[in-house]
C-alpha cells in the first residue's frame, strides 16, 4: 500500500485509513467532532483539513453512487479484505475494530 497515490489526494494510505476509523467511531453530533478525527488521524493534518476531506468523501460517494462512474474502467470488481497489515498499521484503534471486521468480511 505504500504506492497509494498520496499526490492526487495529500494523504497517504495510511491517514486515509485511519480517517474512515476516525470518522467511524466518531458521533457525528460530538462538538469538537474535526479535532478529535485530526487527533486520531494524527500527523500534521488540521481539523480543517480532515473535515475538507470528509466533504471530498461525500463528493466521491455522490458521484458514484450517481452512476456516472463508469464501472467498466477497473475491470471486474474487486473484494477488499481487511487484513492483519491494516491492524499493524491501525495500531490500538485497528484492534477495537476486530468484532466490527468479523462481521464485515464473511467473503474474506
Amino acid at each position: 500500500m505504500d504506492e497509494f497515490p498520496k499526490v492526487l489526494s495529500g494523504w497517504s494510505w495510511e491517514e486515509n485509513k485511519l480517517f474512515e476509523v476516525a470518522l467511524a467511531m466518531v458521533d457525528e453530533q460530538q462538538p469538537d467532532r474535526w479535532e478529535v478525527i485530526a487527533a486520531m488521524v494524527g500527523g500534521e493534518k488540521s481539523a480543517e483539513d480532515v473535515q475538507k476531506h470528509y466533504v471530498v468523501l461525500l463528493e466521491d460517494l455522490q458521484y458514484i453512487e450517481s452512476g456516472k462512474l463508469d464501472q467498466k474502467l477497473g475491470g471486474e470488481p474487486q473484494s477488499v479484505c481487511w487484513t492483519d497489515g491494516d491492524n499493524n498499521i491501525l495500531g490500538s484503534i485497528g484492534h477495537k475494530l476486530i468484532h466490527l471486521h468479523s462481521l464485515d468480511t464473511a467473503g474474506c
